[in-house]
């Protein structure tokens, strides 16, 4: 296992980005896996959707366990884990959760700087120790910083990006191997973060945003693509059955 994660952190070269498109169950995964990836990633967001549920930590942690285990057992490439908020009511809540998650076989986990529902950030100190408590268990911890979720990148973004580094050096002293900036499409605030971060910098790739060639030359070491995999396969199932169900042939 620590084969898998140092083989996983190992994939975090700034300029030369590793590329996730993620998944959400065991078939998803043997699609990307086959497609050349070279870690696979789950999102939240889609393995909650794929069962019904909502995102947010509404999806069982033993749910989330057992889908873990249906994906290992069908790729050997290394596997991150979306665990939201770290499902863990304090630190040391979450360091049980994370060390199951080790446990059970994942290089690598995503976890949040908020709590489940909450718009506000938590405050630097207890993000930090939360984040210690899941470092702590070895494995690769991309922390998540929510500085620019909802907010006017064109009002405010040298705050933004101050207040992100801020964090990134937080959590950096607390033992996170990466720093995942979401909701961020700016390249100047991108190159920002990435010229100045002490950890390795994830962006969320998106529509209307720089290409990925573009994040690459901007430092970038680490492309998610978040839901919107999970969100064009069911828009693509639903567009299908529309016809079929309005009496057109389907396109597949």
């Amino acid at each position: 296992m620590n084969d898998k994660i140092a083989e996983f952190r190992a994939l975090h070269v700034p300029g030369d980005p590793l590329i996730l498109v993620n998944i959400w169950d065991a078939g998803s995964a043997k699609a990307v896996a086959g497609a050349g990836a070279k870690a696979i990633a789950t999102g939240s967001f889609g393995v909650a959707g794929a069962q019904g549920r909502d995102d947010g930590e509404d999806f069982p942690i033993e749910d989330v366990f057992e889908n873990l285990g249906r994906i290992l057992a069908v790729t050997d490439l290394p596997v991150t884990i979306d665990m939201e908020s770290g499902y863990g009511a304090d630190p040391a809540a979450v360091g049980v959760s994370v060390g199951r998650a080790k446990g059970a076989g994942a290089a690598g986990i995503n976890m949040e700087d908020r709590l489940p529902g909450a718009n506000e950030l938590l405050a630097i100190p207890e993000a930090a120790a939360r984040y210690r408590a899941a470092a702590d268990t070895g494995l690769f911890v991309n922390a998540r910083c929510d500085a620019f979720r909802g907010q006017d990148v064109a009002k405010d973004g040298d705050a933004l990006v101050a207040a992100t580094l801020e964090r990134a050096r937080a959590y950096a002293d607390a033992g996170a191997g990466s720093l995942f900036v979401p909701f961020l499409l700016d390249p100047g605030c991108i190159g920002a973060i990435c010229d100045a971060s002490p950890l390795p910098v994830n962006i969320l790739r998106g529509k209307g945003g720089p290409t990925h060639k573009e994040l690459a030359a901007l430092g970038v070491a680490r492309i998610s693509h978040g839901h919107q995999p999970w969100a064009a396969a069911m828009a693509w199932l639903a567009a299908q059955a529309g016809q079929v169900m309005g009496g057109a042939e389907p396109d597949y």
